[in-house]
């Protein structure tokens, strides 16, 4: 579903925002063999007339979003074990993740390695030479 809001645009400062689109899905769960309903939305500078025309555009940049999302978590949890951190006290949780973002950044541009973030950020543990490399020291 797609909406105007001029409102919004006004009331928040958002140059530029055109439409809210709104999202539903269904979701199923392999785990707990549960489905669940979604609805997710997403300001766009699109007019509503041409995201109305041009849905497959909207759907695409939808999907881009979620691919980023998903390529970024999958690799803070694969490279960081993100998700069995169980740190939850005061900013501790926010601190670690900007800390583990900042290390993914630095280990991927890192092209002297032909091995994965993983190997890279044990190396770095291991070889302060090639710590001082990624950190650019």
């Amino acid at each position: 579903m797609l909406t105007e809001l001029k409102w919004l645009e006004t009331a928040h400062a958002w140059p530029g925002l055109r439409t809210v689109v709104r999202v539903e899905s269904e979701v199923y769960h392999k785990v707990s063999r549960k489905t669940t309903a979604e609805t997710r939305y997403y300001l766009s500078s699109l007019a509503i007339k041409e995201a109305r025309t041009d849905i497959s555009r909207v759907a695409n940049a939808v999907r881009g979003h979620w691919g980023i999302e998903a390529s970024l978590h999958w690799s803070l949890d694969v490279s960081f074990g993100e998700d069995r951190c169980r740190v939850r006290k005061g900013y501790a949780d926010q601190n670690l993740s900007a800390i583990r973002k900042i290390s993914l950044n630095l280990l991927r541009a890192d092209q002297g390695s032909k091995v994965g973030i993983k190997t890279r950020r044990m190396k770095a543990g291991w070889d302060n030479e090639y710590l001082k490399r990624i950190l650019n020291i």
